[in-house]
């Protein structure tokens, strides 16, 4: 790449990481409450959510504007790169077009979900209490479900191999076995990650998620 890329490039990594790989975990674990414990397990972690101080201000220093600048300026780069997969068929050269490919698919598919959810909640066409139901429609259209699960996949693939890069750009993991074994560690977080997202994506699909929302919503104003 040309120019002096230094600074841009730490900050779209440490980015990447904190925040955004922060909001992915507690974003995958707000989640996975619909299917540990249905819709009102998935309600009360919406409002632990909603009743944070400063929600707003947070949302948009915390998470739209890292997240426009990580997205586009990794966008940028990935358009630069030079991929040897062509060449040299090595595990990491692999996991370094992925990283862009997914890169790509997860700034996409972000977001749309974030129009698809969020953004409805802004404008005043649903409510918070109303997320499950909409997500219930989302998942039951084999489109969109597909699209998901793609998305998710995608996202967390790219959050996971970017912390392994991570730790070895910031010099945390030095030598050959420090970083295999943050590898595996990787992998790992990968792997508990993407399953809390896909367990609530199925179990979005419930019939008990179609009217939760207006329930808990005629239940709010009774009370």
């Amino acid at each position: 790449m040309k120019g002096n890329s230094y600074f841009p490039r730490k900050l779209h990594s440490l980015l990447g990481i904190i925040p955004l790989g922060m909001f992915i975990i507690v974003h995958g674990l707000a989640n996975y409450q619909a299917f540990e414990r249905g819709p009102e397990g998935f309600s009360k972690a919406v409002n632990l959510i909603n009743s944070m101080p400063l929600l707003p201000v947070l949302e948009i220093l915390g998470i739209y504007l890292p997240l426009l600048f990580h997205g586009i300026y990794g966008l940028y780069v990935a358009y630069q790169s030079d991929s040897n997969m062509g060449r040299f068929k090595y595990e990491r050269n692999w996991a370094f077009t992925a990283q862009r490919l997914t890169g790509v698919v997860t700034f996409i598919f972000v977001f749309w979900h974030v129009y698809q959810t969020r953004l409805q909640v802004y404008l005043g066409k649903i409510t918070s209490d109303q997320l499950g139901s909409t997500m219930n429609e989302i998942a039951n259209n084999p489109w969109f479900f597909a699209f998901y699960v793609i998305g998710v996949l995608a996202a967390v693939f790219h959050f996971s191999n970017g912390l392994w890069a991570f730790l070895i750009s910031w010099g945390i993991t030095v030598g050959p076995k420090a970083q295999r074994i943050s590898s595996y560690i990787c992998m790992g977080v990968f792997v508990v990650v993407a399953a809390f997202f896909l367990l609530s994506l199925i179990a979005f699909r419930g019939d008990e998620f179609k009217t939760a929302g207006d329930m808990l919503q005629m239940i709010r104003n009774i009370g």
